[in-house]
């Protein structure tokens, strides 16, 4: 089944660079903009909140983060009842990008699979819904 793994590398490739240059328009590098959606969902999450909803480390947030408030589109602020806590809140700037970098996803998700049917599009998300669940077991 190495041609599957193969096809999937190949494919994860092209996609990481189509979503790379879009996110660019908008300033963002590849993961950003999971982060903003974690914030546009859950504004004041903690770094270790975010984490664990993108099954990310909380050194990637954190580091992802600081690049984010330098680049004004989010802040960090101490939790006002557990100082150790740091929260991270959106800025105008982050809370504005919400309709452009969604708009661009779907814009980019339709362009890719422009040539699957609507059945097709089905069974390739439940397929890749459930070859998830499976490699997340293994871990």
């Amino acid at each position: 089944m190495t041609e599957f793994l193969d096809l999937h590398s190949k494919t994860t490739k092209v996609l990481r660079a189509l979503v790379e240059t879009a996110l660019r328009r908008h300033g963002l590098h590849q993961g950003q903009d999971h982060l903003l959606a974690a914030l546009w969902e859950r504004d004041g999450s903690t770094p270790g909140e975010i984490a664990a909803a993108l099954h990310v480390t909380t050194p990637t947030v954190v580091k992802m983060a600081t690049r984010m408030s330098a680049a004004g589109l989010l802040t960090r602020r101490r939790d006002e009842r557990d100082s150790r806590l740091v929260r991270l809140w959106l800025t105008d700037a982050g809370r504005a990008l919400r309709e452009p970098v969604e708009a661009e996803r779907r814009s980019l998700e339709e362009k890719v699979t422009a040539d699957l049917t609507e059945a097709e599009r089905r069974h390739l998300l439940t397929a890749l819904t459930k070859i998830y669940k499976s490699g997340g077991d293994l871990l």
